[in-house]
């Protein structure tokens, strides 16, 4: 036992080290251009992973970055559209999106599970044993699907075990180049309390950033004070800008916050609307990001001193700061200002509260619960990350199946889902309809989009992550609409749409065995590739039977013939 015990040692250190050891390649055969990189702030989340450019063409081949095997391939999930999932030994996860084709051998392979699984939608899974691959070898042609506006390549790279996303630059260092710093456009200082001063105002102030060393500019300030900054980074050969791997506060020479952008949990994603300054952002496009740490954020990639990084101006001297600027490959750019603490002539007097009479707010540090007639909403503990108020109101919608409920004048995000119940009616004045179908119902926001929702007792319980939506009960008992397009040649194509809740899944059958129908992306159109399906051309005519369903349970059936 103890001699097997150490065959199985140095097995499992063997494999360690050629894990650590693996270096990881270049997933396409020229130069690598980005037109985004990792941690970019976005409304909502951060961009996970890099944007490389593939020549504003679709068809480019793409490589393994490793060695590995096809864990998952997916196909219109996540804004992914075509994407590749590869497991590496490393204990990492390189997923490959917006493909515009699989390689034959991983095309194959899906195939395989959707006939064995008798599922069209396509979120296959392979074992370590299924589709192994090497590093460098072709595993699909780029292209533009899912959420894409442009041929690129999206490269993501996970921590396999916690699913945190990595920036995949780390393990790409040596096939990029760079030599340009990152620049700062502005800065922005944000009391943080109603007797806070910049420049003796109590709203946020702008100034822009002067190289090192520090002018002759002067800003005074009194009270706490939270610094924020406007920046991008840039890469020689590339009009793109990107966003900031490393930002440093100093105060008088001292650290009082750093942020690394390398590894962000996939549960903590959204939190970029509280690190960044969201609402400015809705209005400017301009993404200010916090040199301090808002309660409720805890993002790790952020670290601050004890006062969470916001300065603390209780002396009349002059505080010298200096914002240090840096990409991954190191280069950096400095600026310094100073700001002279300077102490009101008058007392300062805390603002007087609006008379908004008994408005709600959410806090931070609590789960928070508000009822509305016929509506209760419950936000739980760390869905915003400063106490937040909110605007509530409600509309009478003559005829509907409810009021419409709205919590926020501007757009206000949390953090993940509250749950909101809807008390449902049939009209404003009917309660009672005999051929009315409660199961139908579901939330819809005022662009009428499906948000989920399960009928409870009389109420309609479902999730939603933006207070400034407007809501209310839908009501569909209407099946989609199916039309042929194609039914001749190698390739069957039918139209399916559905005009209220949405489409939800679909199967379909040939001669009563399922036949496998695909998606075609940015269209309301389904294929179905003879020539990849178990049917053998025999001139014979055969029974297709499509169904499809929405996101309230209503089936459409279509039947027809075909000759293959």
């Amino acid at each position: 036992m103890r001699l097997v015990g150490l065959v199985l040692g140095t097995i499992l250190l063997c494999l360690q080290l050629h894990a650590h050891a693996q270096v990881f390649r270049s997933p396409i055969d020229y130069e690598i251009s980005l037109a985004g990189n990792f941690g970019e702030p976005r409304p909502h989340h951060f961009h996970g992973g890099l944007d490389i450019k593939t020549d504003g063409v679709e068809g480019k081949h793409i490589y393994a970055i490793g060695d590995g095997y096809v864990s998952r391939v997916t196909c219109g999930l996540y804004g992914f559209g075509n994407a590749v999932y590869i497991t590496h030994p490393t204990g990492h996860t390189s997923v490959y999106c917006h493909l515009k084709a699989f390689s034959p051998r991983i095309k194959a392979a899906l195939r395989r599970y959707q006939y064995l699984h008798e599922t069209c939608v396509a979120d296959a899974r392979f074992s370590p044993v299924e589709v192994p691959v090497s590093q460098g070898q072709f595993i699909a042609l780029s292209g533009n699907t899912g959420h894409s506006t442009a041929p690129h390549l999206h490269l993501e790279v996970h921590d396999t075990r916690t699913w945190d996303m990595l920036d995949p630059y780390q393990f790409l260092d040596g096939c990029i180049s760079d030599s340009v710093p990152p620049r700062a456009h502005a800065f922005m200082a944000i009391p943080q309390d109603p007797s806070s001063r910049f420049n003796g105002m109590s709203d946020r102030h702008i100034f822009t950033p002067q190289p090192s060393p520090a002018t002759s500019h002067q800003m005074t300030a009194w009270g706490r004070i939270g610094f924020a900054a406007w920046a991008d980074d840039y890469m020689q050969g590339s009009y793109n800008h990107y966003g900031i791997h490393e930002t440093v506060l100093l105060v008088d020479g001292r650290q009082v916050f750093r942020s690394v952008v390398d590894r962000i949990p996939i549960a903590r994603n959204r939190m970029v609307n509280s690190w960044g300054d969201y609402a400015h952002y809705r209005r400017s496009h301009a993404w200010y990001m916090k040199s301090y740490v808002e309660p409720g954020n805890t993002l790790p990639i952020l670290r601050a001193d004890q006062n969470r990084g916001v300065v603390d101006f209780n002396e009349e001297r002059d505080y010298h700061l200096e914002y240090i600027l840096r990409d991954y490959k190191g280069n950096e750019s400095h600026y310094e200002f100073t700001v002279k603490g300077e102490r009101p002539l008058k007392p300062l007097k805390p603002l007087m509260p609006s008379r908004g009479g008994d408005a709600p707010i959410l806090l931070w540090n609590r789960t928070n619960s508000y009822s509305l007639p016929g509506m209760q909403l419950v936000v739980p503990y760390g869905l915003v990350a400063v106490n937040t108020p909110l605007q509530p109101s409600v509309r009478q919608c003559p005829g509907a199946y409810s009021y419409a409920y709205q919590f926020a004048g501007a757009s206000l995000p949390l953090m993940a889902d509250a749950e909101l119940s809807i008390y449902a009616r049939r009209t404003s004045t009917d309660d009672v309809v005999d051929s009315f179908d409660p199961a139908k119902l579901y939330i819809s926001d005022e662009n009428g989009r499906f948000m989920g929702g399960d009928y409870r007792n009389g109420w309609v319980v479902g999730h939603i992550r933006e207070l400034a939506g407007l809501y209310a009960l839908s009501y569909d008992d209407q099946p989609p609409t199916v039309k042929p397009i194609s039914l001749q040649g190698n390739r069957l194509l039918l139209s399916a749409v559905d005009g209220k809740s949405g489409i939800a899944s679909w199967t379909a059958t040939v001669d009563g065995r399922f036949i496998v129908f695909d998606t075609i992306e940015k269209s309301t159109t389904y294929a179905c590739e003879l020539r990849e399906s178990w049917l053998r051309p025999t001139s014979r005519e055969h029974r297709l039977h499509f169904e499809v369903t929405d996101n309230c349970g209503n089936l459409q059936a279509f039947d027809t013939t075909f000759t293959y």
